[in-house]
Parts: C-alpha cells; structure tokens; sequence
C-alpha cells in the first residue's frame, strides 16, 4: 500500500464524475487510476476526459490489476453484490453505491465476505459523512423521549427506459432514492418495524413510488416516503418529533446544494447550516481514512444489511417481491 489509495471504477456510469473523479481531485490520499467497461471503447473515452491513466477492457481485468488498491462500484443495483465479492476476493478495498445488494440475504453475505477479508467496505449513503448528518443526533438527543421520525426523498425521473425502472437490475423508487430515507430514519430513530406499504407502480413489480408506515420498539412511529414519478415531483426532508421539541431539515440528502435544520426545543426556534463542501469529498476522505489508518466509518456492511431488512420488509408489506441479484 502506498500513501493514497490508488482507485480504479467498475463501470463509466453518470454518477462517476460527481461521486468520485471531482471529489478525487481535492483529496491529497486518493487517486482514481484505472476504469474498465465491458466496451473498452468507452471507457478510454471516459478515461480521456477526466486523465485516468489506465483503461481496462473488462471487470475481471481491472481486478488483477496490482496498481489497483480498491474499487468503486457504481453498477446496477443488481450486480453490486456480485461485485463486491469479486473485489474481496481479489484483495481490493470497496466504496459500493447504495443500495449495497438486491436484498437483505445477499448484503448479508457480503457482510461475512467483508468480515472475513479484514478489508474496507464502505456503502456510499455520501450524506452520512457530511456535517450536516453528523450534527442531527445531537439534536435528536435533545428532543426527549421520541414521537415520531419521517424521511421523503422524492425526485422526477420520466425516463421510463431507465435501468432504475427494471426489475432485473434491481430497481424501483425504494431501491433508488427511498434507501437513503430509509437510511436516514434508522439513523434518527432507530430499528423499526414495517407496519404497512402502499406503491405506485410503473411496471409489474417496479415501484414507481412508496409510503411505508414504520414502528419502533421505544414507542415512536415513523414514516418514509420516495418517489421517481409522482405528484411529489421533488421533496428533500427529514422531520423528528419528541416530547420536548421538534427537528425540521431541508435537503438531508444533498446539503452541498443548499440546506436548513430548523429546531424548536421548550419554545424557542434556532436555524443551523453548515459549509457546502460537497458531501462526496467528505465521504472519500472518510474512505481514505478507514483504508490507509483503519478508521471507523458509519456506512459498514453490517449497517448496509439493516437497512436492506428494512426495505425487503417495506416491499413485502406493499405486496411486491422482494429484489434479486442480477
């Protein structure tokens, strides 16, 4: 191991440049040195314009690759598993793309694969890493004994073509967006049960939109909402009720774009923000860090498992099967 870690991305996927290349820029313990796609064509042309010195003709390539330290993983739903033990057993350290595997069982098993290896693997939920995040359980504390906690993440995506909207990649407006509020409301609140689900649905088995009502064994409730195509074309938040107070937060997700957490605590109302630096540079230093000094990070395998209960739970209870690995 040298002194950065030396990255190399299965896929040339949109989300690459934003997640990874220009984070990488900024971060002194970090280099992206190789990307490989089943055409290599592409990604040469990928590798061209962003200056990644090496280009591989497959994933298999990339993975034998000794200059390679660890890999992102930014492929479909569905082969994120798949990969991810294919990167352990080749000795590489993995940041996945959320959400971490199709399902519960097979996050599970790369959980034991990840425990067994000793190596790093981070789920990239970015919004965990940023200040933003790191300060709401601060303030969850202060609200007294909990009531209520609610997440929506809710965007348009009209392209129905997209992998997003196949059931054999794994997708679905839960897998895609509602696995951060899901995220998120475990964070805030805790482990919960699935009480009921309600989807609308774009294609057979494919949520083009989710309402899970959850409960936790302290007493509280909790809500989470996403959607890819519904009247809530766009909602960003997140919403804890306690018996002392209330917390109110604009943009949980994305807060490099503009955010706001809002408090009530025994009659009074404070507003916090805190910097825009983007939410990915803050997560690949964290990634750095876990690799190359072996710090804790919250984004674990384990952590990926929890949360993948949840959502395979959340589509049983809505009556939609549950999600396999491509």
């Amino acid at each position: 191991m040298t002194d950065h870690v030396r990255i190399g991305v299965l896929g040339a996927a949109r989300i690459v440049p934003a997640a990874l290349v220009r984070p990488g820029r900024s971060a002194t313990a970090v280099e992206v040195s190789a990307v490989a796609a089943r055409e290599v064509g592409r990604a040469r042309k990928f590798a061209d314009r962003f200056g990644i010195a090496r280009v591989h003709g497959s994933y298999e390539e990339l993975l034998d690759d000794p200059n390679v330290d660890a890999v992102y993983i930014p492929l479909p739903n569905g082969l994120h598993g798949k990969w991810t033990l294919a990167a352990l057993a080749a000795g590489k350290h993995v940041l996945c793309e959320k959400p971490f595997a199709a399902n519960a069982d097979e996050a599970a098993e790369v959980a034991a694969a990840a425990r067994k290896s000793g190596l790093v693997v981070m789920e990239a939920f970015h919004y965990r890493y940023h200040p933003l995040a790191l300060r709401l359980p601060e303030v969850v504390a202060e609200l007294g004994e909990l009531r209520h906690v609610e997440a929506r993440l809710c965007f348009p995506l009209p392209r129905f073509k997209d992998i997003r909207y196949s059931l054999e990649l794994a997708g679905g407006a839960l897998m895609d967006a509602g696995c951060y509020a899901v995220n998120l409301v475990r964070m805030l609140g805790g482990e919960p049960e699935v009480r009921s689900a309600r989807a609308l649905v774009k294609e057979p088995g494919v949520d083009r939109a989710m309402r899970a009502e959850l409960k936790f064994t302290e007493g509280h409730t909790g809500t989470v909402v996403t959607s890819m195509w519904s009247r809530s074309l766009l909602r960003l938040s997140a919403k804890v009720l306690g018996a002392n107070g209330s917390m109110r937060v604009f943009n949980p997700f994305a807060p490099q774009f503009g955010h706001r957490l809002t408090v009530k605590l025994d009659g009074h109302r404070r507003v916090e923000t805190f910097e825009r630096r983007p939410s990915y540079e803050y997560q690949l230093d964290a990634f750095a860090d876990a690799v190359l000094h072996g710090k804790q990070f919250p984004t674990t395998a384990d952590d990926a498992v929890a949360t993948m209960r949840v959502v395979d739970d959340i589509y049983r209870a809505a009556g939609l099967p549950i999600r396999q690995p491509t």
